[in-house]
Order: structure tokens, then sequence, then C-alpha cells
């Protein structure tokens, strides 16, 4: 993404609600910068919603702040600049698209002409801004959602869970549409339970189970293991001595035997390396007399991290 990554346009610090005895968030605290496509990934049920509906000021805290472009959310200013919606807003299926926005416009009071038909033309629905919404397609309805958002004309777009069944055409065109939109300036907070869609679009991310945070920073960083380290998976014709070399090197840490891949009868040892490489670690090998079969990368999915945080929090 050509944006550059800017101060903070929303700062989540310690964020707990309560409701009764019952802790739907807790001790939250993570930062979205200006230029990202953030992802803020969990289970139904981790605390996303509370999360969005406490960032648009409709939930108040019972502990903790959250500031939206350095205003405090739920005060006065705290929505100027940020728009978005949380869970699927409901149109008048009787009116037209642009008869709908006509009546979120008038709701908003706002001065000056809404930016009607370019907001309609960013979404796609330029052409059938007339047809009643009870025709649209649901695809069609979640893009004149983001129309809504888009009269104000935000700095922050806030979209919870935006593709929500969708078959697979409409997911694409409104993932192509959040990409356009951040390519035009838009900051964008993306709440989904959809790993894939989180590791297609966003910079940086989110995790969280329970309330609680697991982890952030970007997909990199959060899936990247042992700091950061790069992770390698190696097939070899003898694993024990293999074992031994790789526990004496000093580039490699984390090694350790695993389950050959599916087709391979030779055993599998993973482990990750500093910035040397592993060029090093093959030599090592070489020299020690064990035959190297294969040597790939090996990156564990945002899906891997996700299950094992959830899992073992769960």
């Amino acid at each position: 993404m050509g944006v550059r990554r800017e101060a903070s346009v929303l700062e989540v610090r310690g964020f707990t609600k309560k409701f009764g005895d019952f802790v739907a968030v807790d001790s939250l605290s993570f930062e979205v910068r200006r230029g990202d496509v953030y992802g803020f990934l969990g289970p139904n049920g981790s605390g996303k919603s509370t999360t969005i509906r406490a960032i648009f000021g409709l939930v108040e805290p019972t502990e903790g702040e959250i500031r939206l472009l350095g205003h405090q959310a739920g005060r006065p200013g705290g929505r100027e600049g940020v728009a978005g919606f949380v869970d699927m807003p409901g149109f008048y299926d009787y009116l037209s698209a642009r008869d709908n926005l006509k009546v979120l416009a008038a709701a908003d009071r706002r001065k000056g002409e809404a930016p009607m038909t370019r907001v309609l033309e960013t979404v796609g629905l330029l052409g059938r801004e007339r047809d009643k919404v009870k025709t649209y397609s649901t695809g069609m309805k979640q893009r004149l959602a983001i129309a809504s958002a888009l009269l104000r004309e935000p700095e922050v777009l806030i979209l919870d869970e935006p593709t929500n069944g969708l078959d697979p055409g409409g997911m694409r065109d409104v993932r192509d549409l959040i990409r356009r939109l951040n390519e035009d300036g838009l900051t964008i907070f993306l709440s989904s339970h959809l790993l894939a869609e989180v590791e297609q679009l966003c910079n940086r991310v989110a995790v969280i189970g329970h309330g609680r945070l697991l982890a952030e920073g970007t997909i990199a960083e959060v899936v990247g293991g042992d700091n950061g380290r790069p992770g390698y998976r190696l097939v070899v014709d003898d694993a024990k001595s293999a074992l031994r070399i790789l526990e004496s090197t000093t580039n490699v840490t984390g090694a350790s035997v695993a389950e050959p891949p599916d087709g391979l009868g030779d055993e599998e040892i993973r482990f990750a390396v500093g910035p040397e490489g592993p060029g090093p670690v093959v030599r090592d090998l070489v020299a020690g007399g064990v035959a190297v079969l294969a040597l790939v990368p090996a990156r564990p999915s945002l899906e891997d991290l996700f299950l094992e945080l959830t899992e073992e929090r769960s």
C-alpha cells in the first residue's frame, strides 16, 4: 500500500466492559495508525462488537479510555472524521438506494450537500441507485452500507464484518472496494472472524479472544514466531544427527523433530535462523554427513496462529 504510516488515529487503552458480573472485554489496548487497514480478528463472542460499539460511543467503558482522532469516544467531537457501522445497517426496502442515502444524510444534519453521486460511484452502485433496495443482493446492500458511511467524508472508516453472508463474488467486490478506499487515503478498521480476509487486506492486526488481546502487530510480526526469526522445514535422512548439529549451531534456535510431510517418509526438522540465513546450516549438515533432501520456508499462516492462540486460552 502506498499510504504513508503516521500517527495514531484510534487509541484503545485498558478498555474493559462489564455487564453485571460478565466481563465482555478485559483490559484491551491497541493502536490504529493513519493509513492502516487494521484487522480486528476474533471468533464470534470474543468482544469485537462490544469494542466497536464503545468506539462509536454507544457503549460506556467500565474502565479505560478510547480516543478517536484525539477526541474521547462518546464525547463531543468524538465521532468527527469517523464513520462506519456495527452489524449490518438497516435500510428501507421500499426506497431506492439514493433515497435511503438522502434519509441518512438528512438525519446526520451535516452542513452542505451530501456527495451522493460520488459515493454511489465509488461503491459501484451508480446506474442502480434508483432501484428499490429490496431488489438488491446482499453484496449490493453491503456496498450501500459502505456508501452510507462515506457520506460523512470520514478520515477513518470502521467496518464490522463487511463480507458477512456474501458469496465469493460479493466478498471479492467488497475486498476490492476496501483496497481502493485505503489507496485513496482512508484509514480502515476492519472487524472480522474470517482469517483469509484479514490476511489478504490488512497490514496490521489485533487478535482477541474472550475479550482479551492475544496478539498485535503487522501480519509478519504476529505470525513470525520466535521473535520474527525466519522459520524453515528441513527434511533429512538422519534426523538424530541433524538435530545434534543444529543444536550446536549458534545461528539456529528452536530446532525440533516434527512429523514428516505428506508423501515423504523421511524425518523433518523445524528451526529458526538469524540474519545469516540457512546457508551456514546446510553447510554444517553436509560437512557432518547428513543428506539434506529438502529445505523450505515454514511461515505459519494467520489461521495457524489464530487457532493456537484461541485454543490455548479457551
